[in-house]
């Protein structure tokens, strides 16, 4: 899992390139994200274009991710999710608790 998060108006975009699925991805993934709220962000778009497949571990992570920006006032929005990715996140019911995009533009631009 290659993540590369980077600045853009105050919001992290998070661009994940791989599977996220148990184990390392994961892992890296909630360390990125523990970081960025330690630092005091917590608005954040998660760019999904290059995600072929996230099993429920990933897709655990980023419900605790949403919950935890949301409680500190942020949210987590995605962009672009893959059809299996946005497949599996509507067969579990929670498609419909993130706003989605189709580019990184559109996302941070949601946030004003």
């Amino acid at each position: 899992m290659d993540i590369n998060v980077r600045k853009r108006s105050q919001v992290q975009v998070v661009q994940l390139k791989g599977q996220l699925r148990l184990g390392d991805a994961v892992d890296e993934l909630q360390r990125t994200i523990d970081e960025s709220m330690a630092e005091g962000d917590a608005r954040f778009v998660v760019n999904l274009a290059e995600v072929p497949m996230i099993d429920s571990s990933g897709i655990g992570v980023l419900v605790r991710f949403l919950t935890s920006a949301k409680k500190r006032g942020g949210s987590v929005k995605l962009v672009n999710p893959s059809s299996f990715a946005q497949k599996t996140l509507r067969l579990v019911g929670v498609l419909n608790l993130f706003e989605v995009y189709e580019d990184d533009d559109q996302a941070v631009a949601s946030f004003n």
